[in-house]
């Protein structure tokens, strides 16, 4: 999930200043950014409920990481997240924090 969190971040951002550049100016590239954007975000739900399913999350925490994935810059809090557990020790090394989510179950 850390792959593709910060990309899916940065793809909603540029997609929302293409959208006013679009309103503002003659400058149109929504269509290509809203399909780089859509293809990450559909990796970022794909990733989540193998994740989800892997690490045992609970459906509190694939809730919470999910939400983070339609706030504009939630993909940068959910990366942090899980490089903070992965650094703790409550992650196993490219994974997404199940073994912290089955300690505190």
């Amino acid at each position: 999930m850390r792959l593709v969190s910060a990309p899916e971040a940065v793809s909603f951002l540029v997609l929302l200043v293409c959208s006013v550049l679009k309103r503002t100016t003659e400058f149109n590239a929504v269509p290509v950014m809203g399909g780089v954007h859509g293809l990450l975000f559909v990796l970022y739900v794909l990733f989540l409920l193998d994740a989800w399913k892997k690490q045992g999350w609970g459906l509190r925490r694939a809730a919470v990481m999910f939400v983070l994935s339609v706030l504009p810059t939630g993909g940068f809090f959910a990366e942090r997240m899980l490089a903070r557990e992965e650094r703790e020790g409550l992650a196993p090394a490219g994974a997404a924090g199940g073994a912290a989510e089955r300690a505190a179950a």
